[in-house]
């Protein structure tokens, strides 16, 4: 809750932070409103799209390393515990739910993986090196079994994956950070604090987020339409707050398609004359206190926002973006509607609107919650990495067809999360840890390849080093800076810019990771 006193600046700069979000806030403020709308296709425009996965994805369980000597340290480390949490290998059949699994001597259940089958293998394009303390001649790596809806999109060469990224100062090696001689972000396990600084670089309570400093930057080539420059399908994030741009938040509600009402409600109360009345006096900027006229403008603004939004809305284009198909839990077997899927119609509603209303660049930020999974986590992990994967392939395949054009090229989509878990498990979950692994998706992506050495795999033990954890603890090789500024540079940010937005690329040796 923001309390104290507001001035009339506060006011306009807060006034976009909003969104109308159907009866809840048939009101709400927006920093500017809709200008004419471009009648022909615009020209090189492009999105990016953030997919944020809340609460810490353990990402050891979805990319793996397969090779034997990688896979025996896996699978050692987390067999254990009254639910293990340890995949099956490739090749596993699944077992069937009430049989007695043949590699574990118990009865199978839904939320077993032997209920999922083996992991999934994929082949990179270029040989990914075997780090040391692997004894390997070479590694192959494997998606977890419900995430195969990305095997194809990984083949197709437009998915890449990116190993070992996490936020960073400098870079870090174990050495330093068992002596507590490393200099590390702060409040390195905090959900809180490292969701803000994968977004913004900094702490809870950052104002600016990268995205939004993108937003920025390039706002000016919408024309009059800046408002919708930054979009959140996912409430307030602040890796969408700009220092002039403000984000536009709208939500899908119960249903795929994107609705508002209130600003074109038929009646009020029964009276069809009410609607109008209470608009008026919403926007009715007579009073003579600056503030209160500021606070009307603003409502009207938001109104006529709504309106030109809702037009758009009704083009051939956004209208022909098909709802998405229904997905599986792999945990119940039970079939039902994938909020991210939906999240992400409305991204491509916005896409296919985008012509109408002038736009060439636009970050959108959607989300899934659900991944701090200290327990349960064959319960919870699977079904939402295959809501994910799902999600994703249904993007995809939207985008191959938007009003006609494929526009799979134009839109860049990577996850983010607040960080890794641990390695170990804790019996049938895992805890707060740090580096992880993601994804990014798009026809500019240089895909069907790792990114970044994919780190030894396992905890110190006898002769046994990791240099790459420091006891259950992924360090992560790669920062979110460099993750950042790969996509910025596609997005049309410069050098000089993103060595501002991200200070400390200045720390690493290699800005820019190549997968686009």
């Amino acid at each position: 809750m923001v309390n104290g006193n507001w001035d009339r600046r506060h006011l306009l700069r807060a006034g976009g932070a909003f969104s109308i979000l159907g009866t809840a806030a048939p009101f709400a403020l927006q920093m500017a409103a809709v200008g004419s709308a471009a009648s022909e296709s615009t020209p090189d425009y492009k999105a990016l799209v953030c997919l944020f996965m809340v609460g810490g994805n353990d990402a050891n369980n979805m990319l793996l390393a397969t090779d034997t000597d990688s896979w025996g340290r896996y699978y050692a480390t987390r067999n254990i515990g009254n639910e293990p949490i340890a995949l099956m290998p490739v090749g596993t059949p699944a077992t069937p739910v009430g049989q007695v699994s043949s590699l574990t001597r118990r009865t199978v259940a839904m939320n077993m993986p032997e209920a999922w089958g083996g992991v999934l293998p994929i082949v990179p394009n270029t040989v990914n090196p075997v780090p040391a303390g692997t004894s390997a001649s070479a590694r192959s790596f494997a998606l977890h079994p419900a995430m195969s809806a990305l095997r194809p999109i990984f083949n197709a060469g437009r998915l890449a994956a990116v190993a070992s990224i996490g936020t960073l100062v400098t870079p870090v090696t174990k050495a330093a950070y068992v002596a507590k001689k490393a200099t590390l972000p702060a409040n390195l396990f905090s959900h809180n604090d490292q969701v803000s600084t994968w977004q913004s670089g900094n702490v809870e309570g950052a104002k600016v987020g990268w995205g939004g400093r993108f937003a920025d930057l390039l706002a000016g080539m919408n024309g009059s339409n800046t408002l919708f420059t930054g979009i959140s399908l996912a409430g307030n994030a602040v890796f969408l707050a700009g220092q002039s741009i403000a984000q536009y938040q709208i939500t899908t509600g119960n249903t795929p398609a994107l609705t508002f009402t209130g600003a074109t409600a038929a009646s009020v109360f029964g009276s069809s004359a009410a609607p109008a009345i209470i608009s008026d006096i919403v926007k009715s900027s007579n009073g003579a206190n600056i503030l209160s006229a500021d606070y009307a403008d603003l409502n009207a603004r938001s109104i006529n926002a709504a309106g030109g939004l809702n037009a758009a809305f009704q083009g051939a284009a956004s209208l022909a973006v098909p709802a998405p198909t229904t997905y599986t839990n792999p945990s119940t077997g039970v079939i039902g509607q994938n909020s991210l899927a939906v999240q992400l119609q409305s991204v491509a509603k916005m896409i296919a609107a985008g012509p109408s209303l002038g736009l060439r660049r636009q970050l959108f930020f959607v989300s899934l919650g659900g991944f701090d999974n200290h327990d349960y986590q064959n319960d919870v992990q699977p079904n939402l990495l295959a809501q994910v994967a799902h999600a994703l392939a249904y993007f995809d395949g939207v985008l191959a067809n938007i009003g006609g054009l494929d526009m799979r090229a134009n839109v860049t989509t990577f996850t983010a999360s607040d960080f890794s878990r641990t390695f170990a498990s804790n019996g049938d979950g895992t805890d707060h840890a740090w580096g992880g692994h993601h994804f990014v998706m798009g026809g500019a992506v240089q895909g069907k390849d790792i990114y970044g050495q994919f780190p030894t795999v396992g905890l110190d033990a006898g002769t046994f080093y990791n240099p790459d954890f420091a006891g259950s603890i992924m360090i992560p090789r790669i920062s979110v800076d460099q993750y950042g500024a790969t996509l910025g540079r596609w997005f049309g940010a410069s050098d000089s810019d993103l060595s501002t937005i991200f200070p400390n690329l200045k720390n690493f040796s290699s800005r820019y990771l190549g997968f686009i």
